[in-house]
C-alpha cells in the first residue's frame, strides 16, 4: 500500500487545497495574459487579478489552519508550507505586475511583456497539471522539464527587454518603469519553477 493511501479522506483535504490553489494562480495568470494581451482596454482586470491574489491568501491561510490542528499529515509539514507559499508567490508577482501597470500610468504594452505574461500562463498552467499527480506521487518530470524550458525561455525574453529599453534613448522614467515590470514578470515565472522543484520532490521523497 502506497503511504498516500493510507490517510484518511479528511487529512488528504491538503491535495484539494493545492489543486484549488493552484487553479487561482492559473486564473490570475491568465487573466494577465488577457490584460496584456488588450491592454488599455482591459485594465478593469486588475480588479480581478487582485480578488485572485486574496482568494491566495485565503487558501494559504486555510493550509496553515489545518497544519496547526492536524498531527498526522499526508506529507511533510515543512514541505506543506513551502508548497503553499511557492505558489502564493506565483499569484503575488501576478497581482503586482498588474498593479504596477495601473500606479505607473502605462498606455500600451511593449511587446516583451505580453510575450512574458503568456509565458508565466503557460508556465502555471503545467503546474495545475502536475499537482493532482501528488496524490499518489506520480510521476511528474514532463511537467517540471517543461516549466525549466519556459523559465529559461523567460529569462531570455526579460534580459532582451530589459537591454532593449537602453537602446533608443527612451526617457529614463520609462526605462525604471519597464524594468520593473520586466523584473516583477520575470520574479512571476521563476515563482513558477520553484513550485516545480518542491513538486517534484515531494514525489521523489513519497514515492
Amino acid at each position: 500500500m502506497r503511504l498516500s493511501q493510507i490517510f484518511s479522506p479528511r487529512d488528504r483535504e491538503y491535495f484539494d487545497l493545492f489543486e484549488e490553489a493552484g487553479r487561482n494562480a492559473l486564473h490570475a495568470a491568465d487573466l494577465l495574459d488577457q490584460m496584456l494581451r488588450n491592454f488599455p482596454e482591459s485594465a478593469g482586470l486588475a480588479r480581478d487579478i487582485l480578488i485572485c491574489e486574496q482568494e491566495g491568501d485565503r487558501i494559504t491561510h486555510d493550509i496553515i489552519q489545518r497544519l496547526n490542528h492536524t498531527f498526522v499529515t499526508p506529507i511533510d509539514r515543512e514541505d506543506i508550507l513551502e508548497l503553499a507559499s511557492r505558489i502564493d508567490d506565483v499569484v503575488d508577482y501576478t497581482e503586482e505586475v498588474a498593479d504596477y501597470l495601473g500606479l505607473y500610468k502605462i498606455e500600451a504594452p511593449m511587446e516583451q511583456a505580453q510575450r512574458l505574461a503568456h509565458i508565466l500562463f503557460q508556465s502555471t498552467r503545467q503546474i495545475v497539471e502536475a499537482i493532482p499527480r501528488m496524490r499518489d506521487f506520480k510521476d511528474i518530470s514532463h511537467y517540471t522539464v517543461e516549466v525549466n524550458r519556459l523559465e529559461n525561455e523567460g529569462d531570455r525574453v526579460a534580459r532582451e527587454a530589459i537591454a532593449s529599453l537602453f537602446d533608443n534613448g527612451i526617457d529614463p522614467m520609462v526605462v525604471i518603469r519597464w524594468k520593473d515590470l520586466f523584473e516583477r514578470l520575470e520574479d512571476a515565472i521563476d515563482a513558477t519553477e520553484h513550485v516545480a522543484n518542491v513538486l517534484e520532490g515531494i514525489v521523489i521523497k513519497n514515492s
